[in-house]
């Protein structure tokens, strides 16, 4: 069984990966968007699917974090004996 220290720190990493993705994603799309900036059709359709898919990877981000911050207290309550089962 692993131990809650090495919990965190694999928790840890892996909040990072998911907000480093989070972050390339959208610098990317600002890139698309900045470049199909002068053509006036292409640039609203893509700025409303920018912004609907920057609402909805933000909520899957959160929702990662929050599911990752679930595991580690698990962990914590298991290692100190906590645990209410």
């Amino acid at each position: 069984m692993a131990s809650c220290r090495e919990v965190r720190s694999a928790v840890r990493v892996e909040k990072f990966r998911i907000w480093f993705a989070w972050l390339s994603g959208n610098v990317i799309t600002l890139i698309i968007a900045g470049a199909t900036r002068n053509i006036s059709v292409v640039s609203t359709i893509t700025q409303i699917l920018f912004t609907i898919s920057f609402f909805l990877l933000t909520s899957v981000a959160i929702r990662m974090t929050n599911a990752l911050n679930r595991k580690v207290l698990a962990a914590r309550r298991e290692v100190l004996g906590d645990d209410p089962q």
